[in-house]
């Protein structure tokens, strides 16, 4: 179960703007958050800092069904961009707790 995630860095794998690793890796992210936010009742906290490329988003009760497959949708989108030969942009961990 995924209680939590944490993007940090910049892609760095094309000029700024032109960027896709990055491009998709924040949509993916955003949608996530934002799907939460929209369709479930759950409750997070979330950080965030621009200049870094850092968010981090951390459930603070129970995770519902609804919001358990976004973020495990959320990691299978990351999985794929990473697998798709971008390996060298972005690195996908998990941490069992």
């Amino acid at each position: 179960r995924i209680t939590y995630f944490k993007m940090t860095g910049h892609a760095d794998s094309g000029p700024y703007g032109q960027d896709i690793v990055c491009a998709a890796v924040s949509a993916l992210c955003i949608n996530t958050i934002n799907s939460i936010e929209a369709f479930t009742k759950d409750t997070f906290q979330l950080e965030s800092n621009e200049k870094t490329g850092m968010v981090r988003l951390k459930f603070t009760g129970e995770i519902s069904k609804e919001s358990k497959l976004l973020m495990d949708s959320l990691k299978l989108g990351l999985e794929k961009i990473e697998q798709d030969n971008y390996t060298e942009y972005l690195s996908v961990t998990t941490r069992e707790v």
